[in-house]
């Protein structure tokens, strides 16, 4: 009988594990006086949270961390909103059965909200440094954007006790949270500790290297992925696409997006766009947007984005215009805000501003301030004082705060020679308590990001940077550049430039690339396309609104940015 009841439960076990009714597993448990922990593990998991939770408190043994987990996990997967009130159940009942595992289950599913203080109770049953546990609240403080709480929390950890998922979870959330130096300083860590990579890490660094325009790091990153054999991953893949996209080489990024081949989804697909999108290139994304249709992918809202970034990019208004009209009727999409703003940007680049205007205020979604701002530069570009005034004052409305809103306009009135508006521009600002962001740029030297300010005084070669500045100068000069006021002579991106040539880093005749976190202000813009003559050398600069590849004197940008 005996025999016949531990079949029939094996059996039924046999065929719940396969996919069959957990409730049919269930009957055979409660006929047979079952008290399998495995069969009830199973069920447990199986079973919807309405039945495993009631089912918890009746097992004929009483419930350890492995009943627990697989409840939990349940849980986690159907319903979320459950994962608070069985917290506090658990407590009230055994606190002791809060292992790592159930409690790592729980912690999946909480709100970002209650970090703080999930964090307190994994602290009161030492669990906290657990790299179960651990992993999921450093994802839960990335989640609810507390990036510097997941990195204390992380750097609490004992180096022995971090696996992969304790790394992986800490440098994506740090990643997703922009603090991109971070996020490398812990993949660095990672790697230097011997811990094994995933894909996770991998594509998290490669998101940090990707903010940062580094380029050192994401080849470096690329040959790791190698030597692990995750670059034909999909992930790792796409994220490698990314990165050598928003670095500026976009060649490399055409490579990797080749070597992917048949692993090529839709995501890969809009990020090899946006890489090219980014240089104004639409005939190229033309060209790869049709190949990705042939080959049967549908385009979304990100693919149309890309094109019509591209669009923008290059002044090419008639086709944004067309692209945007075969979103709706071809491929039955709606636009977004950010799909009107880049045909607004199309158009206000090739001076079209009443018909950018004009669409700006007739458009189903109501204008935000990057539209307005948009205009607003156009205005700028082509001398349009008053139009300026009027894009100033309703992006000012929507945003009192937006620096570069003052700035513009004061720009636009001086050209104008209305000295008494200029006036008008810096006071207001001032009574508003608004101030200038502060201006920064970087460039990649052997591995390492140096970060500059105008005015910089606190790096190593400062002496050594002033001087080349100060010989590059003169030598523009030579070529009929003047510079108008003295203040200018030390921005940040002309620091960066100096390091860059007196590091030996960038051989010569290589390219050399700088980033900007504000618009490269026209003076400087104008006095690289100097410096690219003098030096010889082909100067990248990303600046907050798009990639200048200044050439002999010229910028891809066309000088409109």
């Amino acid at each position: 009988m005996r025999a016949a009841a531990v079949s029939l439960t094996e059996a039924a076990t046999a065929a719940a594990t396969a996919g069959g009714d957990p409730a049919a597993l269930h009957a055979v448990l409660v006929k047979t006086a079952s008290s399998s922990r495995a069969a009830y593990n199973l069920l447990l998991s199986r079973y919807p949270p309405s039945l495993s939770l009631p089912l918890l408190s009746r097992l004929p043994f009483h419930p350890t961390a492995a009943s627990l987990t697989s409840s939990l996990a349940s849980v986690s997967s159907s319903s979320p909103s459950s994962a608070l009130p069985l917290l506090r159940r658990l407590l009230g009942m055994s606190p002791a059965l809060l292992a790592d595992g159930p409690l790592s289950s729980l912690l999946r599913s909480m709100p970002p909200a209650l970090a703080p203080h999930v964090h307190a109770v994994a602290l009161k049953l030492a669990l906290s440094s657990s790299p179960y546990s651990a992993s999921c609240l450093i994802t839960l403080y990335s989640r609810s954007r507390c990036p510097v709480d997941a990195r204390n929390l992380f750097d609490e950890i004992p180096v022995a006790n971090r696996d992969p998922v304790c790394y992986s979870s800490t440098i994506v959330g740090l990643a997703q949270n922009d603090r991109f130096e971070d996020s490398l300083s812990v993949f660095v860590g990672m790697r230097s500790n011997a811990v094994a990579s995933t894909m996770y890490a991998l594509s998290g660094a490669l998101r940090a290297a990707a903010g940062l325009a580094a380029l050192e790091q994401t080849c470096s990153i690329h040959a790791h992925s190698v030597v692990v054999g995750l670059d034909g991953n999909f992930a790792v893949g796409t994220a490698l696409v990314d990165a050598y996209g928003k670095a500026g080489v976009v060649d490399d990024a055409a490579k990797v997006f080749e070597g992917l081949g048949g692993d090529r989804n839709l995501i890969t697909w809009n990020a090899v766009l946006s890489a090219h999108a980014q240089q104004g290139d639409v005939q190229t994304v033309v060209g790869l947007f049709n190949q990705m249709t042939e080959l049967g992918f549908l385009p979304d809202g990100l693919t149309f984005l890309a094109v019509l970034t591209a669009c923008s990019n290059a002044g090419a208004a008639a086709e944004a215009e067309f692209w945007l009209e075969a979103m709706q009727s071809k491929y039955k999409l709606k636009p977004g805000l950010e799909h009107y703003t880049c045909v607004v940007g199309a158009m206000a680049r090739v001076g079209r501003l009443e018909h950018a205007e004009s669409i700006a205020c007739t458009m189903p979604c109501k204008p935000d301030a990057a539209v307005w701002r948009t205009l607003l530069t156009g205005c700028v570009v082509h001398r349009k004082v008053d139009m300026a005034k009027v894009m100033g004052q309703r992006l000012l409305q929507i945003d009192p705060n937006d620096d570069s809103a003052y700035v513009m306009l004061a720009n636009i009135y001086l050209a104008a020679g209305r000295k008494e508006e200029v006036a008008e521009a810096w006071t207001t600002m001032r009574d508003r308590g608004v101030r200038k962001e502060g201006g920064r740029s970087w460039i990649e030297v052997r591995g390492r990001v140096h970060v500059f300010v105008a005015n910089e005084r606190r790096h190593e070669q400062l002496l050594e940077i002033y001087d080349k500045l100060n010989e590059l100068i003169g030598e523009v000069e030579k070529l009929g550049y003047k510079e108008v006021d003295e203040g200018l002579w030390h921005h940040s991106e002309r620091l960066a430039l100096a390091y860059g040539l007196i590091s030996g880093a960038v051989p010569s005749g290589k390219v050399l690339r700088i980033v900007k976190n504000l618009r490269i202000c026209a003076h400087c813009h104008e006095f690289f396309k100097y410096a690219s003559m003098v030096i010889d050398r082909v100067i990248v600069v990303r600046d907050v609104n798009r990639y200048h590849t200044i050439k002999k004197g010229t910028c891809s940008c066309k000088d409109y940015w």
